[in-house]
């Protein structure tokens, strides 16, 4: 009787970023120009370790899937959030916004625990060096990543059915720049508890679990380094630990804030804000962060403009 009484909203209008017309055209831009850096880096990447026969190793393996899922994780949302900042009403079917939610909560889970598994590679690297090939042989790391993407299809799958019985009435304008957990259920016009509940739980493994892998892999690795008795050695070792860390940090701080809170005393605003950091910057940074900084990644990009051009 119920679901009868219930006008079924079958398309969303997108609330966007901002409702100030003058900032439309400057934020079009700024987003245009990070979305064609993180495309051409991730890109970069996944060629650069394709064609670089001395780059096919764990570490670089794992750099390849994390570009990928950087890739496609901003291609899930930036684009269409750009036509969100050029259009009068950013409209957006139920399908397509269930179809958006479920691929960016596959990347998004998958690349927590891909960062997890990055960690822990390079602390058998640097704490356990003549065990490295046996403990991270190609087979282990096939079923590594064979892990990753299976949390985030899983995680993926229960939220989105669980999205699928939730009922949204008249109200159709989502306050957010994509389809999210939040926003979304926060338009519902049925009972949303149990949803609550799976979106807290999934989180608090899919954020905590992968968070207290890479704590405890860098307490051990800054331990290890502790050893090392060349100053220099130090210095070197401390700075590559301390980029990886604030990336780590800057993506899984967004991330908490936007989903290890009740939904009652969270700000949608505040989310977008939070959001834009593990959506857009991050994939754009991690080129650089885990890569770029890279004397072999310097060294086969040298290689391969040598040959290019020889």
């Amino acid at each position: 009787m119920l679901q009868a009484n219930l006008s079924r909203v079958t398309d969303f209008i997108l609330a966007g970023l901002t409702d100030k017309p003058e900032y439309q055209l400057p934020l079009f831009f700024i987003f245009l120009g990070i979305y064609l850096v993180t495309v051409v880096g991730n890109l970069g990447m996944i060629t650069l370790i394709q064609f670089s026969s001395h780059l096919h190793t764990p570490m670089y393996f794992f750099l390849c899937s994390l570009s990928l899922i950087d890739l496609c994780h901003s291609t899930v949302i930036t684009p269409k959030m750009l036509g969100n900042f050029v259009t009068v009403k950013n409209i957006i079917s139920y399908p397509e916004c269930m179809a958006q939610l479920y691929s960016f909560l596959v990347f998004g889970i998958a690349e927590c625990h891909m960062l997890a598994a990055m960690a822990y590679d390079r602390y058998v690297a640097i704490c356990n060096p003549l065990l490295y090939n046996v403990t991270m042989s190609y087979g282990v790391c096939s079923w590594m990543i064979f892990g990753v993407y299976s949390m985030g299809f899983i995680g993926a799958t229960t939220h989105t059915v669980c999205m699928l019985r939730v009922h949204f009435c008249k109200v159709d304008v989502i306050n957010h720049y994509f389809c999210d957990l939040f926003p979304l259920l926060k338009l519902s016009c049925s009972d949303t508890f149990i949803n609550e509940v799976v979106v807290l739980c999934f989180s608090v493994f899919n954020i905590f679990v992968p968070s207290l892998t890479i704590l405890t892999s860098y307490i051990f690795i800054i331990a290890s380094i502790l050893q090392i008795k060349s100053t220099e050695g130090r210095s070197k070792a401390f700075s590559t630990c301390s980029s990886h860390i604030s990336a780590v940090a800057l993506f899984f701080g967004s991330l908490a804030f936007m989903y290890l809170q009740p939904s009652s005393v969270s700000s949608m605003d505040q989310g977008k804000v939070s959001s834009v950091f593990y959506t857009i910057i991050v994939p754009m940074m991690n080129p650089v962060i885990y890569s770029l900084r890279n004397k072999d990644v310097k060294l086969a990009v040298k290689k391969l403009y040598e040959k290019k051009f020889s």
